[in-house]
């Protein structure tokens, strides 16, 4: 008898339990599909997330990089704005659940974990250690890399507030960072260059640093995160990345006692089995 009542009492605080979310959103597809503009400001009250397709909300929700989503291919175009209010009390740090929360709900999301072999970039100390001077970073939560306090974007560049301090620019041929550390710089690279970067490197240190990149290089770039975004370009951009390489970034990191290295390695993917393509109504 008392362990029926245990069980009873404990499924009656299980079905009780309810995954965070937003006290209300507003979720609209964005005017114009075609737009290079987005962007994502998040404070203790409001979410306010523009022009970004569904696969990077995904991203967003889950803490992983677009290149770790696998589903249908309009998830990487099919872009919407989303504005939401925070309940009383909540933190930035939780908005990637609500998120998950409001996919769930107005997308009918349903997912799956798979573990995969692809290819990546390796990011290592070089031989005679980091050169780079430790700046000081307050931060009590480190960045994830794929949730960021806010940050904006167009053709002409981005630039994105990391939070406590740390931000980054990526516009005219370079990478400038402030109170970076090397996992977030990692995370903050990887779609500019086509595939995931790992951290191998164990170093905790904030930085401030600027990388430079050849004008062929920048572009190529470019044209690899416009393509993360979800946003078409033409065909000609595209064959670009034929003969596109990254040797002046891979230069660029070395003059700071780090190595980029290509290899394969098992990667945490997110399978998407079930997701519609309009949201129920607001």
């Amino acid at each position: 008898m008392l362990r029926t009542v245990l069980i009873t009492a404990l499924a009656g605080l299980l079905a009780g339990q309810q995954s965070p979310a937003f006290e209300v959103a507003s979720v609209r597809p964005t005017a114009d599909q075609s737009s290079t503009q987005a962007g994502l400001q998040i404070t203790a009250g409001q979410a306010r997330l523009s022009g970004l397709p569904l696969k990077t909300y995904l991203g967003i929700a889950f803490r992983l990089q677009p290149h770790q989503i696998v589903g249908p291919d309009w998830l990487g175009t099919s872009r919407f704005d989303i504005v939401a209010k925070l309940p009383d009390g909540a933190m930035p740090q939780q908005v990637p659940d609500m998120l998950q929360t409001l996919l769930v709900e107005r997308f009918k999301l349903q997912t799956h974990h798979e573990s995969r072999e692809v290819a990546v970039y390796a990011l290592e100390i070089a031989k005679g250690g980091i050169t780079l001077q430790r700046v000081p970073a307050d931060r009590d939560v480190i960045n994830n890399g794929a949730f960021v306090a806010g940050g904006s974007g167009s053709a002409q560049g981005i630039g994105v507030d990391l939070g406590r301090g740390s931000s980054y620019s990526f516009a005219d041929n370079r990478f400038e960072a402030k109170k970076l550390n090397v996992d977030m710089l990692a995370r903050s690279l990887q779609n500019y260059v086509g595939r995931p970067i790992l951290d191998m490197t164990k170093d905790d240190g904030f930085y401030d640093f600027t990388l430079t990149f050849t004008p062929e290089d920048f572009l190529a770039m470019r044209i690899r995160a416009a393509q993360s975004a979800g946003i078409s370009l033409p065909a000609e951009a595209t064959r670009l990345l034929d003969t596109a390489t990254i040797d002046s970034l891979i230069e660029s990191l070395r003059k700071f006692g780090l190595s980029l290295e290509s290899r394969r390695a098992p990667i945490d993917m997110l399978v998407v089995d079930h997701i519609e393509r309009m949201p129920t109504e607001n």
